[in-house]
């Protein structure tokens, strides 16, 4: 899956779609989908990601007390 690095806006494969989903994880594992090489993986906080549409991810993704707020 590939989610959009708001910082940079460019695309990032998400390696671990599960862990996106989580919100207990801050973090999900994904490279930088750019240039012809393929990148390295890092460790994306879910805060620097959006979808490519520039539409936010969900809240119950990204807090696992949302239900409390």
């Amino acid at each position: 899956m590939y989610m959009k690095h708001k910082q940079s806006g460019s695309l990032v494969e998400v390696l671990d779609v599960a862990a996106l989903s989580d919100p207990c994880r801050a973090a999900v594992s994904g490279r930088f989908h750019a240039g012809e090489e393929l990148q390295e993986p890092a460790d994306f906080p879910k805060g620097e990601l959006v979808f490519p549409s520039g539409e936010a991810l969900p809240q119950c993704w990204r807090d696992a007390d949302y239900k409390k707020h």
